[in-house]
This record gives C-alpha cells, structure tokens and sequence, in this order.
C-alpha cells in the first residue's frame, strides 16, 4: 500500500499523459488534504491537531501506520500547492454518499477543536467545504456540536 501512495504522489506529479492514480488512491488523498487544510488554518500548529488528522483517517480508511504517515505528508504537500477545494470536494461528491460526506465534516470538526481552541479560520473553511460537499446547514451545525462534545 505505501508504494500504492507513493504512486499517487508521482502521478499527481506527473505529465498529462501518464497513468492516473486509482480512485481509491484519489479519495483518500482529497479526504486528507481537507484535514490537513483545517490543520493548516490555526496559526498555531500544534501535535494535537495532526493526531486528530491521523486518527480521522484511520477511521476512515483501512491503511497501516506507515501508510497513514505518507498519506499525510503528501496532503501536506498537495494543500500547499492547491489552489482550490473543489478539485477535492468532487472526488468527495463523487465517490461518499451523504452520511460519509458529513462525517469527513465532523472529523474536520474535530481536527479544529483538537486543540481546546476554536480558530475563526477554521470555522470559515469547514463551513465552504461543507457548502462544496453539499452538506446542509443543519447537518453542519449537528457535525460540530458532535465533535464538540467528543471533545469535552
């Protein structure tokens, strides 16, 4: 599987016309960039946030440690260089019914909240993401009241 990632990486890197990445591959890519967004949008960085990151994807996706590691360090590379969420968000509205659209927005919800401290950039970018993946406002507000429990 970490070749399988590794894969990923260099055809998202790669000229037009090699061979794309597999949907799977794809899906687990675009679910942790948005992670790895709302870690990215707290000034503050810190351990807990990519430990929360780390353990939405493990919940989400099958994948060993090692896996679960190189996954996030390519999302970080992918997020630095995106320009946009919908190149995610659509692989997201293409492949999760509903119910695991909102569950990537409750582990967003989580991922900010991982902290103790609630950032204003990241409550704007969860709710555009959450208005990309067509979530509805009360499924939004249902997510982080969720999280925020988990967390208290």
């Amino acid at each position: 599987m970490l070749r399988a990632l590794k894969d990923l990486f260099d055809a998202i890197s790669a000229p037009v016309d090699a061979k794309p990445a597999s949907p799977e591959h794809l899906l687990q890519l675009a679910t942790a960039v948005l992670l790895v967004e709302v870690m990215r949008a707290d000034p503050t960085l810190g351990a807990q946030e990519r430990l929360a990151v780390v353990a939405a994807l493990r919940r989400t996706f099958a994948l060993e440690d090692d896996e679960l590691a190189r996954l996030v360090e390519l999302a970080e590379e992918t997020a630095r260089s995106a320009s946009d969420f919908h190149q995610f968000t659509s692989v997201i509205n293409d492949r999760f019914d509903q119910a695991q659209k909102i569950r990537v927005i409750e582990y967003m919800w989580q991922v900010a909240y991982a902290d103790g401290h609630l950032d204003a950039h990241e409550n704007h970018l969860i709710s555009k993401v959450a208005g990309l993946m067509h979530v509805t406002h009360g499924e939004y507000i249902a997510a982080k009241l969720r999280a925020r429990e988990e967390r208290s």
